[in-house]
């Protein structure tokens, strides 16, 4: 199913709220009843998110982490959308989360977890190189590359790096280009530490699966997402106090979980 097809799909379903946004856009931007507005259309566009990520999932990651990144799609694009400019909100919203969720798979396909921007960095360098490379008729340096992209050439280093974690090397390949050399699994080995905290990790995901979903979104957002809690406040719509109070309060009931189940 495209684009289209989705959004005319689920036009009947959601009609209702699309005069909400009307409404929205003459409050003042103090007004208190903007927040309640806002929650009624996240709240009320979220099984959107539930039907792209049912079209996503089976791909590799799991679906209720498919479900969160499109749900913060959802609340990205009741945030931006303007019902000035003619358009219905669903023709908006499907390619803004579907865009947010087809970022997410790009993100971690990587072998290894490497942050959006030095990804980013890593593409513009990658082209730059290409370029220089063709109208210099050699190799181009770190300095013309830093050059060409108006960065330092500390961040084009950076940006090279990167790209190692792009290509997993097999342990069974030797880490140099001799083939005679010892594989490199053979050259590795320690007591791996964090097998201790295996088990607190099995304890951990049942609890956080009990989470309603604002306090794991918000969980998802702190420490996956390395967010601020400003930040946080701002992407679902509450204050900064709240969403701390909220952190504290998730933050203690897991622990009080862990340490029941340990006992």
């Amino acid at each position: 199913m495209d684009k289209q097809a989705l959004t005319r799909s689920n036009s009947d379903e959601y009609g209702h709220l699309a005069p909400l946004f009307e409404e929205l856009q003459r409050l003042d931007s103090d007004d208190p009843r903007r927040t309640r507005l806002r929650d009624r259309l996240v709240t009320g566009y979220l099984p959107l998110a539930q039907h792209i990520a049912q079209r996503y999932s089976g791909k590799g990651i799991a679906k209720d982490d498919l479900i969160q990144v499109a749900s913060i799609g959802v609340i990205h694009a009741v945030d931006r959308f303007d019902p000035g400019r003619g358009a219905d909100f669903l023709s908006f919203a499907v390619p803004t989360v579907m865009g947010e969720v087809r970022r997410h798979f790009r993100d971690t396909s990587w072998p290894m977890r490497v942050p959006r921007r030095l990804q980013e960095l890593r593409a513009s360098i990658n082209q730059a190189d290409a370029e220089l490379s063709q109208h210099l008729d050699r190799p181009a340096t770190g300095a013309e590359v830093a050059d060409h992209l108006g960065i330092t050439e500390s961040e084009v280093h950076e940006g090279y790096k990167a790209a190692r974690a792009y290509r997993a090397v097999s342990l069974d390949e030797s880490p140099f280009s001799d083939d005679e050399r010892t594989p490199l699994a053979e050259t590795l080995g320690a007591e791996d530490v964090a097998l201790e905290l295996v088990d607190d990790h099995e304890s951990l995901m049942p609890l956080l699966q009990e989470l309603p979903e604002r306090e794991r979104t918000i969980l998802g957002l702190r420490y996956f997402g390395d967010m601020s809690q400003t930040r946080i406040a701002q992407e679902v719509g509450l204050s900064q106090m709240h969403v701390s109070r909220l952190l504290n309060r998730t933050l203690t009931e897991l622990r009080e979980g862990l340490n029941s189940a340990a006992s």
